[in-house]
């Protein structure tokens, strides 16, 4: 189950890498409007919440300790930032509907908290991969090189 969960991880980083992408050909589509990041939308609001739990699931059968599972949840968390993000950003728009300096400001931190995904992302990977795959700790004290140590 140790490795079902790192494949799941790895897939919840991959997940998070096409984020970015998708958010770059929402930006350069033309003429943009709100379906040019229907794509952006759908990998962030469904994909990535769902490889979260599903991580963190296998986490849990996996027996990974209760931080490592928790911070498995930690990319779902950050998604529900994002959308708050946005929506306190559309906030703070004109009467018109046009971007003010404030909603601009606001609606930048939504960069910011996407790099913050990717980082617990990567984060997450890491640590399922080295649960998964466990380092040997140092040899025993009491044999160098294979051989046994003479008493003191």
């Amino acid at each position: 189950m140790r490795k079902v969960y790192a494949a799941i991880a790895g897939l919840l980083l991959a997940a998070a890498a096409v984020q970015m992408y998708l958010a770059a050909v929402g930006a350069f589509d033309k003429p943009r409007d709100d379906s040019s990041f229907v794509l952006h939308s759908m990998n962030g609001m469904m994909v990535i919440p769902v490889l979260s739990l599903m991580a963190a699931a296998a986490a849990a059968a996996a027996k990974a300790p209760g931080r490592q599972i928790g911070l498995t949840v930690l990319p779902l968390g950050l998604v529900v930032v994002q959308v708050l993000i946005v929506e306190v950003g559309g906030l703070f728009d004109d009467s018109t509907g046009n971007t003010t300096p404030l909603s601009l400001a606001i609606l930048g931190l939504h960069a910011v908290n996407g790099m913050a995904v990717i980082g617990a992302c990567e984060l997450v990977f890491r640590r399922a991969r080295q649960f998964a795959w466990p380092k040997p700790g140092p040899r025993s004290q009491d044999t160098a090189e294979g051989r046994p140590v003479p008493a003191s």
